[in-house]
């Protein structure tokens, strides 16, 4: 007689494994984390160090200016101004990557990859003229144009020799040898002592309309020598054309005095820009977002230190004698790439690699569920011939054990199945056999009922 109790004997199911589930939640939590340090990089303020000098001047003061209203707006990008002694020291730094911007005018001898990200102003060179001695000098004797300054001396503030490259040009376009006119130079500190210098006959200073050094130059010069006489640069558009580092411009009436007005008329001469430069290696998002702050910002800084407002946007033309860099060029023509744009191969990389993992993930899980998969294949086989076991079963005592056991079965399997370790379709195969089950156990119980009322029906009768 077969075993009427084929399932009881049978091992024990295994335990149900739970570190699948902390391994998917490990990953999860992975994920997570970098992205989140990822975006947390993304987004973190750049910070850019700025040369700028001499401490104190108009140029420092609209530098830390400008640092402090980009920390009170919280923006991506940070200044940190380096003190320098002048634009030739913070070009010096900016061509060893010692910073990361400088401010310097733009005919200074700039590193090659030096690139364009702002103009801060238009420096203009001031001429003008006095008599040789006394408060009343012969008309005859002055310098009335700059053809009249071959052979006479000339006094320059500046200790570089920036300005007297920008005068040999000027004298060498008007017809003037450079080396026929004897040039003094004189330190910014200096002004008075240059005015006060009777063998001068002239004076060249480079700077803003607004410089107050160059306003208190004129006015001592006619307080001490007489009213100035301004020279006009009549070549400043022949200048401009050969030498695009200058440009065409005017001095305005009463640039310098209105009282009595200094220059009694406008006159004509070269300017030169200060700019604000980078290396062309300074990523290009991060020179569109200082670009796009500081034209933001300009208005603000205006208030409080008026020079901000004659701040423009570098020439973006690629012929541009000093070319703008290409992420300030981008947003100034408005050409900025969006943020799919920029990042839409990291993007789609990212993607694969989560597919990727994804699916290593699954094969990982399926793998790990083996043990579980097996369990449930040898449930139902043992189910399969419990059938046949449940058909020759003798007595009711037997059927309910087999259907306890059965039970026992059902729970593992659901319990597998809530766990992802069998799929739908498996579960479905389970549940055909286990009504195949039922039915034959329902059936074999109804028989045994019946064997039973036959056996006690001759009892009866007699």
């Amino acid at each position: 007689m077969p075993d009427p109790v084929a399932v009881k004997d049978s091992p024990a199911p295994r335990r149900r494994r739970r570190f699948p589930k902390l391994l998917a939640l490990a990953t999860f939590l992975s994920f997570v984390t970098v992205a989140l340090a990822i975006g947390y990089w993304l987004w973190q303020p750049a910070t850019l160090r700025i040369a700028v000098g001499p401490a104190g001047g108009d140029d420092d003061t609209l530098v830390r200016a400008m640092a402090e209203a980009f920390d009170t707006k919280d923006d991506a990008v940070r200044l940190v101004p380096i003190a320098t002694d002048g634009p030739l020291q913070s070009t010096t730094l900016l061509a060893n990557g010692q910073t990361d911007l400088a401010v310097a005018r733009g005919d200074l001898q700039l590193p090659p990859t030096a690139r364009s990200m702002a103009i801060l102003r238009r420096n203009l060179l001031v001429l003008w003229s006095a008599s040789s001695r006394g408060s009343k000098p012969k008309s005859d004797s002055r310098v009335k144009s700059i053809a009249d300054l071959a052979g006479r001396r000339l006094g320059v503030i500046g200790a570089s020799q920036v300005n007297v490259a920008l005068l040999r040009v000027v004298l060498g376009e008007s017809g003037v040898n450079p080396d026929k006119v004897a040039v003094v130079q004189f330190g910014v500190n200096q002004v008075a002592d240059m005015t006060a210098d009777m063998t001068l006959d002239a004076f060249a200073m480079v700077g803003a309309l607004n410089d107050k050094t160059i306003a208190d130059a004129i006015t001592a010069t006619a307080r001490r020598r007489g009213e100035p006489r301004f020279l006009a640069v009549d070549v400043s558009e022949a200048i401009a054309e050969r030498h695009p580092l200058y440009e065409s411009d005017e001095i305005p009436t009463g640039a310098f005095g209105t009282t009595p007005q200094r220059p009694d008329d406008k006159v004509e001469t070269v300017g030169v820009n200060q700019l604000i430069i980078a290396a062309a290696s300074l990523p290009e998002d991060t020179a569109g977002t200082f670009t796009r702050q500081l034209f933001t910002v300009k208005a603000q800084l205006a208030k409080t230190v008026p020079s901000a407002a004659k701040i423009q946007k570098p020439d973006t033309d690629k012929d541009a004698a000093l070319p703008a860099h290409p992420g300030a060029a981008a947003y100034i023509d408005n050409n900025e790439r969006s943020f799919l744009d920029k990042y839409s191969d990291y993007l789609w990389g990212a993607v694969l690699v989560l597919s990727g993992l994804g699916s290593a993930a699954a094969w990982l899980r399926h793998y790990l569920k083996r043990d579980e998969r097996m369990d449930n294949t040898d449930h139902r086989d043992r189910l399969l011939s419990a059938i046949a076991t449940a058909r020759q079963a003798q007595t009711p005592a037997e059927l309910d054990q087999m259907q306890c056991e059965a039970d026992a079965i059902l729970r593992e399997t659901l319990a597998c199945h809530d766990d992802g370790a069998i799929e739908d379709g498996d579960l479905t195969a389970f549940n055909l056999v286990l009504i195949q089950f039922h039915e034959a156990v329902a059936s074999r119980r109804a028989m045994l009922a019946a064997d039973g009322q036959r056996s006690l029906a001759p009892v009866r009768n007699g």
